[in-house]
């Protein structure tokens, strides 16, 4: 067993990775003083893995939205709920998929140990037959019919939709009706041998904890995984986006848009990448930002707008979006200013106010046991580490701000995505 402890000189604090025998990466983050403590256990396997091969073998193909389906499923046993079982131990349990990833996770401030061993347990232990996978397709698909009906969540997926002509993630996580009616008890276990194996996932753990206790549990609870190369496959994506516009008329109070920039996606951003768009964006339509103050002065945004860089293996965009009672108005704003700085340069003092921002904001989050821990299987997942992109973002300069601004955000490659009542005028 191999431990490394992550050291951080800059903010004079440490945390560990433990490479365990059994295959799977372990991180473990103590925190003095701290009542609680916050789990997370993810596999690299999200919505998008729709297409794959193991160790070199055929490519196979699985229904949308088994990612989330097995998610569902996989909290059943033949002993029952383990949402039961941590009701004894007290734990707060959830689990989540994203386009990448699915994972599994608890907080608590008592009997740690009985809880991490639940998760690590009933992760391992799937359990599908034909008449419980029979009896959650009713169950998905009503949450799907949900998410149709959430303005939020549909004008993400038809701007991901008008930018992706052939990658996956403009599909909905959960799938469609008729592609969970596809899955079967068989699939679901095929798609877990391959992706549940301990080699593609992570364990990462903060708060109230030892490197021991963790080792200890991890010891007794952790199945040995043989490791297999897996690869995963998608259709050639243009850089150029499909439609620059979508429209979905929706009974809500005022417009919503998501503006979305497609951006090359050749490779996963590095920490340093990384580190200099996030402080491009915070420069750009952060709350002290001139865009910001100029929208907020035209009426054109309230308090819910909000800016991302959304990415994962083989895509990458910017979106701005949120409420707006003219969305056509406030995304020609945002662009005119786009072309703007590209034209006459970026403010150093804006600059400086953006990277004290951005450092404070990751720095402030490693008072969170849960930001810790989703921020370190995050990184981990897409090759970067924690105390690696704060020190990034102390050591960028204004010039590589610039030259990250001229390599993205083209005004001519954007959709723009609108929910709105049938009425209203945009």
């Amino acid at each position: 067993m191999n431990i490394t402890e992550i050291k951080s000189e800059l903010i004079g604090d440490s945390y560990f990775k433990i490479n365990h025998p059994s295959g799977l990466t372990i991180y473990v983050y103590p925190k003095e003083g701290y009542k609680s403590s916050y789990a997370i256990f993810g596999t690299k396997y999200g919505s998008i893995n729709t297409c794959f091969s193991v160790d070199e073998g055929e490519k196979i193909t699985v229904p949308d939205g088994i990612a989330h389906y097995l998610e569902h499923k996989l909290f059943e046993s033949e002993d029952g709920d383990a949402f039961v079982r941590y009701a004894k131990t007290g734990a707060n349990a959830n689990a989540y998929t994203s386009f990448e990833k699915t994972c599994y996770l608890f907080s608590c401030t008592d009997k740690f140990d009985e809880s991490l061993e639940i998760l690590l347990d009933f992760v391992q232990d799937p359990y599908f037959t034909a008449q419980t996978v029979a009896k959650e397709q009713g169950i998905i698909g009503q949450e799907i019919k949900m998410y149709d009906d959430s303005p939020d969540w549909r004008v993400m997926f038809n701007m991901l939709g008008g930018m992706y002509k052939n990658h996956p993630v403009k599909i909905d996580i959960a799938g469609t009706v008729e592609s969970i009616a596809q899955i079967t008890a068989e699939k679901l276990y095929e798609i877990y041998n391959v992706f549940y194996n301990l080699n593609n996932m992570v364990l990462c753990v903060s708060g109230n904890v030892t490197v021991e206790q963790v080792i200890k549990t991890a010891d007794k609870m952790l199945k040995t995984s043989e490791k297999h190369n897996i690869k995963n496959y998608f259709e050639d994506e243009s850089y150029e986006i499909c439609e620059p516009y979508v429209e979905q008329n929706f009974p809500v109070s005022m417009p919503l848009f998501n503006l979305g920039f497609k951006e090359k996606a050749d490779e996963i951003l590095n920490a340093e990448k990384l580190a200099q768009t996030d402080i491009l964006l915070s420069m750009i339509a952060s709350q002290t930002s001139t865009l910001y103050r100029s929208l907020m002065d035209a009426n054109l945004i309230n308090n819910t707008f909000s800016y991302e860089l959304f990415e994962g293996p083989g895509y990458c965009s910017v979106i701005f979006g949120g409420e707006s009672r003219a969305p056509k108005q406030a995304t020609e704003m945002i662009k005119q200013y786009i072309c703007k700085i590209k034209a006459d340069g970026l403010e150093r003092s804006d600059f400086e106010i953006a990277q004290k921002a951005v450092y404070g904001d990751i720095v402030s989050s490693l008072n969170s046991v849960s930001s810790i821990s989703n921020t370190i299987a995050d990184y981990h997942f897409c090759g970067n580490e924690l105390f690696s992109y704060i020190e990034a973002v102390s050591k960028t300069t204004f010039n590589d701000v610039s030259k990250r601004l001229s390599e993205m955000l083209d005004v001519n490659n954007c959709t723009l995505s609108v929910v709105k009542q049938a009425e209203n005028e945009v």
